[in-house]
This record gives C-alpha cells, structure tokens and sequence, in this order.
C-alpha cells in the first residue's frame, strides 16, 4: 500500500515528489553515472592527432600529479602545427610538475610530408616537460624501413628529433641499396 494515499491527488503529489528527489540527486550527482558502485575508473586521456597544436600536446599533458592514465595517446606538433610525432603508452603518470612517466611507449615520428619515419619502443622511459627530453634506462628499440637499432639505454630530444643509444648498441641494416647504388653522372 502506498502512503499518503488519499484520493487520486494524493498518488499524483506522492509519484511527483518522487521523481523531484530521483532527478535531484541524478543531477546533483552525474559523475557517479558510468561508474560501478565502490571502484572509480582509472582516468583515460586521450588526443590523436588531428587535435590542435594549442591543446594536447608534449607541453600540455593533462594529467595531475600523481594519477596514472592507461591508454595515453599524445601528438608531437612543432611551432608551425605540423604534426612532426605521436606518443602512445601503455600507462603514464605525472611524477611532478615537469616530469611525466610511461611505460610501454611507442613513438611514431613522421616526416614533414607527414608519412611514418621512425618507430621507437620503450619499456619505461620518463619525458622532462622543460627540455622535452625522454630518456630510458631499459633496452630501446628504434625501427625504420631500411634499419633496426637498439641499446640498452637512450635519451631522445623531441624537439630536434635526435637520439642517443647506450650500452651494446646493435644496428641491422634491412635495405642496403641506397648504400651500395652508384652515383649518377648527369646530375
């Protein structure tokens, strides 16, 4: 039996005051929509790479200190707004204000025709925010279509797009005809 049942008006005020409180709270509270009852959702950050240079980038993370994202996906413009690279890991943390820190990194870079160039693969590497400097301690692996190269240890300046390899470096040249092709003499 329901309460205040006195009459049909008192059914109609009783199911409106109802649905006033459920929609009051469904308002008041609409982050808890989406989420399972007592387990928040590990945040997900995510920018491709058709986002503008004033927002998501390698300078603008948005990600606080301290939380962890799965699946972060970052571009890499230059000053121009060519897109000259794309980040993705596995798993980033922001360890303070100017370093962040991934694991399972994979750069793509790509050319100023914006075709892939290189491909690096880091286990766990950290990116510092004021020199745009990534470094590894862990194997790295770097792949382009005519070579393999790797060493136990890199840092990689995204801004000129250059790197360094440590410790048993091993290079496999897959493509060799532009090395062993003869020079043209009409040129």
């Amino acid at each position: 039996m329901l309460p205040f049942r006195s009459g049909r008006y008192g059914y109609w005020s009783w199911l409106v005051c109802l649905l006033s409180v459920v929609l009051s709270v469904l308002i008041s509270a609409p982050h808890l929509s989406g989420q399972s009852r007592g387990h928040r959702k590990k945040a997900r950050v995510t920018a491709t790479s058709t986002a503008s240079p004033g927002e998501q980038s390698l300078t603008n993370i948005p990600l606080p200190i301290g939380q962890e994202a799965k699946g972060l996906v970052l571009p890499d413009f230059d000053g121009e707004g060519h897109l000259r690279g794309k980040f993705e890991a596995g798993t980033a943390h922001r360890i303070d204000q100017e370093h962040i820190g991934f694991q399972h990194l994979k750069i793509t870079t790509y050319t100023p025709e914006n075709q892939p160039d290189l491909q690096i693969d880091m286990r766990t590497s950290v990116l510092d925010l004021t020199t745009r400097v990534l470094s590894s301690q862990e194997r790295t692996t770097i792949q382009r279509a005519d070579f393999n190269i790797a060493g136990d240890s890199m840092y990689f300046d995204t801004n000129t797009r250059t790197g360094r390899l440590i410790g048993n470096v091993k290079m496999v040249i897959t493509d060799q005809s532009h090395l062993t092709a003869t020079p043209n003499s009409n040129e």
